[in-house]
């Protein structure tokens, strides 16, 4: 919800400031006196889709909500337990 208008960025000491700021204003005012933001973006995680037979799902889903985690760390873990064991 707008509630007022910024004339100028005040300068904030913590993210809950900032998040406040944001949710509390309209930046329309002050859109133009912003910095340029430049960053780069590394994302490291890759995500591959393997085809599983119905009845191995059935399981490790089964598996997981027992274990309280979610089906893919539960794949990811054993691969990695079974790549650990089998190391060339």
């Amino acid at each position: 919800m707008v509630k007022n208008k910024l004339k100028t960025l005040p300068k904030l000491n913590s993210i809950n400031a900032l998040a406040d700021l944001f949710d509390n204003n309209d930046f329309g005012d002050v859109w133009e006196n912003l910095p340029e933001a430049k960053f780069e973006i590394n994302l490291k995680k890759h995500k591959h889709l393997v085809e599983l037979e119905e009845d191995v799902v059935i399981g490790i889903e089964k598996i997981a909500k027992e274990k309280h985690i979610s089906s893919a760390n539960l794949i990811n873990s054993w691969l990695k337990e079974r790549l650990q064991s089998v190391k060339v």
